[in-house]
């Protein structure tokens, strides 16, 4: 009697990769013993997300995170130690302001040379006190 096939929606997908990867994916396949159609749609269920920018970015470099008529927001990386403009900014005030204040001693910040430094974490932890 012959094996009834799970009736499963498939499309044909025909790709050229790198010779390296191909040897790794037939490897794979091999010592796992299943078909490279199988490690693939695992790999693609697993990994790939057309809605999450940030599962996209780490598949393709930065050429890759923009295309034709679409554009992701990626918020840049906050910094630990912050000059006195960029506190200004964050506590929405003006730069003077930020320096009478730690001159003053009224918020946590060093002097490193001549300039004005602040630790995020230290802000942070100023703003949430009660007074």
């Amino acid at each position: 009697m012959a094996r009834q096939r799970r009736q499963v929606d498939e499309t044909a997908l025909f790709v050229r990769i790198p010779s390296a990867e191909a040897d790794k994916l037939h490897r794979a396949a091999n010592v796992l013993g299943a078909p490279k159609r199988e490690l693939i749609t695992k790999l693609v269920a697993r990994y790939v997300d057309p809605e999450n920018p940030a599962t996209l970015s780490q598949l393709g470099g930065a050429d890759s995170e923009l295309g034709v008529g679409r554009a992701w927001f990626r918020p840049a990386e906050e910094l630990e130690i912050l000059t006195p403009a960029q506190l200004a900014g964050l506590l929405q005030m003006d730069e003077e302001t930020v320096i009478g204040l730690a001159e003053r001693k009224e918020i946590p910040g060093r002097k490193v040379g001549e300039e004005w430094r602040f630790s995020r974490e230290a802000i942070l932890a100023w703003l949430a006190e009660e007074e």
